[in-house]
């Protein structure tokens, strides 16, 4: 399955070479036209039947990781996040470290070696590390150059019918959405823009839009699922199983009302 081998794929933040490889790879198998710019962006380009119009619809390849930063004498790995990461679930995450995807295991000062006033709050990140098991300094830095991504050891997997789980679908389910647009046939010419650095300020995505010179410009992203134990009802803007969520607003855009009103009547008349 497309999704999982791209779920599955190592891919942070200015280091998405092993996912854009399996995007380029899809693309000549489908005999669509790209390029690659100087950023890594990917622009897939598909003529329309009239070509009068260019729809440029974007999807991020980057994903949230951690980068090597350190080694202690005794082999441990300090790293700082790459992206937004909340450090409370990290202990005990298993990671894969580096292009040779070595397995390893972030951990902390022990609970019960704990002072009591430590056990009430998060973890700082100098006090994390990734434990490969290298005996030493030297070891280590023979595997794991500074400046290594990391990325947690995630296996894609299908939980039900129409549910499944893995890392990294923000935004790997967008960058799937847009390789099965690139297998129909449009009026309007079509710009499938696959990005980079997503997850450290949008940095692909602007220089993709000048590049494309798009009429039109629709963004495909992950969100979370807010009907979960704790959020009200009347909380919840998405639901599992609800179909995909329209954004109003957000930190850094409002998008156009009347193009989220004409999608919102599009999804509402295919039952979407």
């Amino acid at each position: 399955m497309l999704l999982a081998r791209l779920s599955e794929a190592a891919g942070v933040s200015g280091q998405e070479n092993e996912v854009r490889n399996l995007i380029k790879a899809e693309l000549e198998r489908l005999r669509v036209t790209y390029k690659t710019d100087a950023l890594g962006n990917v622009l897939a380009h598909k003529p329309g039947r009239r070509g009068s119009t260019t729809v440029m619809v974007a999807a991020h390849m980057d994903e949230v990781g951690l980068m090597v930063v350190g080694i202690e004498d005794s082999g441990l790995l300090r790293f700082k996040p790459i992206g937004g990461i909340d450090r409370r679930v990290l202990v005990a995450k298993q990671v894969l470290v580096g292009p040779e995807k070595i397995p390893g295991v972030i951990g902390s000062k022990p609970i019960h070696l704990q002072k009591k006033d430590e056990r009430k709050t998060p973890f700082q990140w100098q006090e994390l590390y990734i434990d490969i098991g290298a005996k030493d300094r030297a070891e280590a830095e023979k595997l794991v150059p500074l400046g290594t991504a990391a990325v947690f050891a995630t296996s894609f997997r299908q939980l039900s019918d129409d549910i499944v789980m893995g890392k990294a679908f923000d935004d790997r389910v967008g960058c799937t959405v847009l390789l099965e647009l690139l297998k129909e046939e449009y009026d309007c010419n079509l710009v499938c823009a696959f990005t980079v650095q997503e997850e450290v300020g949008l940095r692909g995505a602007g220089p993709a839009a000048y590049s494309a010179e798009p009429d039109l410009a629709l963004v495909i992203e992950g969100t979370t699922a807010s009907d979960v134990p704790g959020v009200p009802q009347h909380g919840h803007s998405t639901s599992v199983g609800k179909g995909p969520a329209l954004t109003v607003m957000d930190r850094t855009a409002i998008p156009a009302k009347h193009l989220v009103e004409r999608l919102r009547q599009v999804a509402l008349k295919g039952n979407i």
